[in-house]
């Protein structure tokens, strides 16, 4: 049985928000997001002005309304006529007279006429606003994909032009969830509702001067409304974009849960726990659930509330109206138009207060999105074809570093060595000592604090990051591969590449074999992560790749732990093929991989304390590298 939701912190986050005033500084920032619009500004513009002048027409069609009727109901003044004419002191048989007279006055003749005039005229109205509508309609659909697919690119560019950093502090659910929820909330705002929100607010501005026209009374009692509903919309709307933001929040949290589940269900099902996942989705997904009621309250109170004002201001109106005709201070038919110009007002300012309610929700949506667009990218697009070609020399010179997130915790106070270009170097050490971290390093993945590491006697830091990068290969312990087909995979190395150099680069990789094996050989589908792939052809695919790359700095990353023997022998052969020529990090513990190394250090909490071949290493007395050895061979 679940738990009932305890909503007190979210009431706690709502009321710290409360605390924060909505400050024009803060707005601005927030729709800056609307600068997207600005490449498809003449198609806005356009819309805006249909709109406008549709706006502009609806308030002519009341009048029509009211015309009609009066060219078929006798009109105040003629009834006045009447009345006096009857009343006058006159013979009966004149009386008559007038009287018929009178009523040919009200009647004459061309009033069918006059009617299928004005019945022709508003015919043409209503066409004009069809047209408007359609152009209007279209206009600011086109101009909501485009702007949306923009902010979706602009959103998508930034995030993964962003340092590992980021990453490391935001979670891949949070992030997929403000390109999709966030983005998807700012849809109707970027146009429809702004559009909306514009056309309620000209509507009540044309209508009210023609309302005074009509009666100044039933206009004074109209306009005593406004202030009481526009004080409410503003105060109500400030509060749900408290409640719209938490909302937003848990909701990406949920995604979260989802996103790491997912993608490791083989671990959920290996430890049985799909019982705790639901469990954990299921508490968040009800905080989602208990913010979304909660709001709901409020805004059903709203409503409520403006739906009584509204309708109890009707009623209160169309008891006045009716007195005023039966007093012929108005015209049945000028009644009607005022009748019909109030109840366009009512529609205009309850879709104003839901308009200004959702514009002020997607406010929290934008703030997210303009959050990650400030953020400073580490590279930008527009270097794409930057490249830098290096020789492979490679010095550490006196690196200090932590990490961002560990400020606290060094992990190198002076790290030196050399490396020279070709040469095949093993990083040896325990876990936890900085091996991983100095191939972070030199792929510009993390800004070292103090020293310097030099490529070609040039410090990293003058290297552009994308041509620097372009020079870097890796084969990873775990392969990442994409959910595309295997050409697509080995192309990730060189996106430009040919079959030809595609296939050359498999065979290099000891991988055409199984790939020709296959019914559709190089656009197989190789699954979600590769999942429909051993482990040992995946990495093939890996050293495909990176042979397709060409890199003059080459990782490798525990590339063979993980593969059998026949696997880790076809790995190993195309591993050896893949280092001639380049300058190679070997990041292993199996001996079979650390022998062949030009040159072995061996870490030990930061620091360099032993370096060498193999066999010299192995002659050291009582030396850590040798330890590491003997106790290789104990668990084998």
């Amino acid at each position: 049985m679940r738990t009932k939701t305890n909503l007190a912190p979210i009431m706690a986050d709502i009321e710290v928000e409360k605390k924060k005033p909505l400050s024009p500084n803060s707005i601005f920032h927030s729709l800056r997001i609307y600068r997207f619009i600005l490449p498809y500004k003449w198609h806005f513009i356009v819309g805006m002005i249909c709109l406008v002048i549709s706006s502009g027409v609806v308030a002519v069609i009341p009048g029509g309304f009211g015309d009609l009727v009066n060219a078929a109901v006798p009109s105040k003044a003629a009834i006045d006529n009447i009345t006096k004419e009857i009343r006058s002191d006159h013979p009966a048989a004149d009386k008559l007279t007038t009287i018929t007279r009178q009523i040919d006055k009200i009647n004459p003749p061309d009033n069918p006429e006059k009617l299928k005039h004005i019945g022709l005229l508003l015919g043409l109205v209503l066409l004009v606003m069809a047209v408007l509508s359609f152009f209007r309609i279209y206009l600011f659909e086109y101009v909501g994909q485009k702007s949306m697919a923009a902010i979706r690119i602009a959103l998508y560019e930034r995030i993964i032009t962003l340092p590992i950093q980021f990453f490391e502090e935001n979670r891949v659910g949070n992030l997929t969830s403000r390109i999709s929820a966030d983005v998807s909330q700012l849809q109707d705002a970027l146009t429809n509702q702004l559009a909306f929100f514009v056309r309620q607010l000209v509507l009540p501005i044309v209508c009210v001067p023609i309302l005074l026209t009509v009666s100044v009374k039933l206009t004074l009692i109209i306009l005593a409304l406004l202030p009481i509903l526009i004080l409410s919309a503003v105060i109500f709307g400030r509060y749900i974009r408290k409640i719209s933001r938490r909302a937003q929040d848990k909701l990406a949290e949920s995604m979260t849960i989802v996103e790491e589940t997912f993608h490791s269900t083989d671990i959920v099902k290996a430890y049985t726990n799909e019982a705790y996942e639901t469990r954990r989705y299921s508490i968040i997904n009800d905080s989602v659930a208990a913010i979304g009621m909660f709001a709901a309250k409020y805004r059903a109170a709203f409503v409520s509330f403006i739906i009584f004002s509204m309708f109890g201001a009707v009623v209160f109106i169309v008891y006045v109206g009716l007195n005023e005709v039966a007093l012929h201070h108005i015209d049945i038919g000028h009644l009607i138009e005022f009748f019909l110009l109030t109840i366009f007002i009512g529609s205009s300012l309850a879709g104003l207060s839901e308009s200004y309610t959702v514009i002020q929700k997607t406010i929290g949506a934008s703030e997210r999105i303009n959050e990650i667009l400030d953020e400073i990218s580490e590279v930008s697009i527009a270097d794409e074809a930057l490249h830098t070609p290096v020789t492979g020399n490679i010095v550490f010179d006196q690196v200090a570093f932590s990490y961002p997130t560990r400020n606290d915790i060094t992990i190198f106070s002076g790290l030196s060595f050399a490396v020279n270009s070709g040469e095949k170097v093993a990083l040896v050490g325990p876990s936890g000592s900085g091996k991983s971290t100095i191939i972070k390093l030199l792929s510009g993945f993390y800004p070292f604090q103090n020293g310097d590491i030099l490529i070609d006697g040039k410090s990293i830091k003058t290297y552009n990051l994308t041509a620097l990068r372009k020079n870097i290969g890796m084969v990873p312990q775990e392969v990442i591969l994409f959910g595309g087909s295997i050409r697509e995979n080995i192309a990730y190395g060189k996106t430009t590449a040919t079959d030809a150099e595609i296939i050359e680069a498999a065979k290099k990789a000891n991988a055409w074999d199984f790939i020709d094996s296959f019914p559709e050989k190089l656009d197989t589908m190789v699954g979600e992560r590769g999942l429909k792939l051993s482990g040992g052809q995946k990495q093939r695919v890996a050293i495909a790749r990176a042979i397709l790359r060409d890199p003059k700095i080459l990782i490798l990353d525990e590339a063979t732990s993980a593969l059998d023997s026949e696997s880790e022998k076809l790995v190993k052969d195309a591993l050896d093929k893949l280092m001639q020529g380049r300058t190679t990090f070997i990041i292993a513990h199996r001996l079979s991989t650390i022998r062949q190394a030009d040159k072995i250090l061996v870490i030990n909490k930061g620091k360099i304390v032993e370096q060498g071949d193999h066999e010299s290493l192995l002659n050291v007395h009582n030396g850590l590298y040798a330890n590491l050895i003997k106790l290789q061979y104990e668990i084998e």
